[in-house]
């Protein structure tokens, strides 16, 4: 019999055991005691087990771990009756944390895991040696469409990798879904005829949930480079089943919008190495974004580099892409680079637009710190070569790494 081990953070909870065996009953088979030995034996296949229970010192009493076993035989292979089964009502149940899905090896295999990851993103953007690096739309609500074409050409001038829109660019009169594809890819292309560098355009896959997969079609017979899609608005499910379809076959980026409400909690919810990086990974994505431990929307850095260790770690799976982001600027390139290492993308908004120079400026002093940090040279001097770093620098300061 296969398994899915469930692990658990209770907190005020003064008997685990006991819980641990409520929950373990409580989410299969009911009860169990009270079972005549013919239903018990009909019914022993299906019911959970405590596979452990360990107490954690703190100076609260009451917080534990705990583990519980749930036979596969009990759900279909998809992630919302799996989510459902382990976490479903006992999500309302007191406070209670699901930190991990321990999948084995057997319904590990009715998962894609990403189409690409990181070896095939590299090689569309032929980038082997470093960080890559992501910029985004800013401003652009209201805005017509030689606007939004004008904004991708001076990103794309300043050296970034991907460029993304921003993930509430929706379906408008302004910037229709299929213009952007198509203006996009004119100007990425006069870009790199230009220069050399190819940047890539991932562009904002929204509307009804029904309309999703012959949207993603769309944009795929036009030559999209990558979808960006607010997955936890539509659920892991559809972004499983936009990985699935072989007639997209694109890139997938993650954005972690409503995920908040999901992971934010000591007490409550899922841990964001799960949902951001593991449940993402085995769903298809081959980006994820996440808060950094260093910007304005600062994740707590053990919770941040747990969810690029579940993106990157050796699996069935192909790598996925970490992407901490929120107020990113050149002056934390060192702090990045030694945080998530050169498999990492380095997303950035005002960092980028918010450069004297603009977002051209902007885009060579980050490509300038990451060329200097991976050099083994201190920020500030490569800020003596390039006067785009120099000028970053002076506006948003160094968070410099000598060690």
């Amino acid at each position: 019999m296969t398994e899915i081990i469930a692990t658990y953070l209770l907190h005020d909870e003064k008997k685990p055991d006991k819980k641990a065996e409520e929950i373990a009953l409580g989410l299969t088979v009911g009860s169990w005691t009270n079972l005549p030995e013919l239903e018990q034996s009909q019914l022993r296949k299906h019911k959970g087990r405590v596979v452990s229970i360990e107490g954690i010192p703190s100076e609260n009493e009451g917080r534990s771990l705990i583990q519980v076993a749930y036979p596969t035989i009990n759900f279909s292979n998809d992630l919302p009756a799996i989510l459902t089964t382990v976490f479903g009502k006992l999500s309302l149940d007191g406070k209670i944390k699901l930190l991990d899905l321990q999948f084995g090896e057997g319904i590990k295999s009715l998962f894609p895991g990403p189409r690409f990851g990181i070896e095939g993103l590299r090689g569309k953007v032929n980038v082997y040696n470093r960080p890559l690096l992501m910029s985004i739309f800013k401003g652009v609500l209201g805005k017509d469409l030689k606007f939004l074409a004008e904004q991708l050409k001076q990103q794309a001038l300043g050296g970034v990798d991907f460029v993304k829109d921003d993930e509430i660019l929706f379906e408008n009169g302004l910037t229709p879904f299929v213009k952007r594809i198509v203006e996009g890819k004119k100007v990425l292309q006069e870009v790199y005829e230009q220069t050399g560098h190819r940047t890539l355009y991932a562009v904002n896959l929204t509307g009804r949930t029904s309309q999703l997969r012959e949207k993603a079609r769309k944009a795929a017979e036009l030559g999209a480079d990558l979808l960006l899609f607010n997955v936890f608005a539509y659920g892991l499910d559809v972004l499983q089943e936009l990985r699935e379809d072989n007639d997209i076959a694109l890139p997938l980026m993650a954005h972690p919008a409503v995920s908040g409400a999901l992971t934010s909690s000591p007490a409550f919810g899922l841990s964001h190495s799960l949902l951001l990086g593991k449940l993402l990974r085995y769903a298809g994505a081959d980006l994820s974004l996440f808060p950094s431990p260093y910007g304005t929307v600062a994740l707590e850095k053990s919770k941040a580099l747990s969810i690029a260790s579940e993106l990157t770690v050796k699996d069935t799976f192909k790598r996925a892409f970490p992407v901490p982001s929120a107020g990113i600027h050149p002056g934390l390139v060192p702090l990045l680079i030694r945080d998530f290492g050169i498999d990492s993308i380095i997303n950035a908004g005002g960092g980028v637009h918010g450069h004297p120079d603009g977002a051209r400026g902007g885009g060579l002093a980050f490509r300038q710190a990451i060329e200097t940090n991976l050099q083994g040279k201190l920020l500030a001097e490569g800020a003596e070569i390039y006067p785009e770093l120099k000028l970053a620098l002076k506006l948003w300061g160094n968070a410099e790494v000598t060690k």
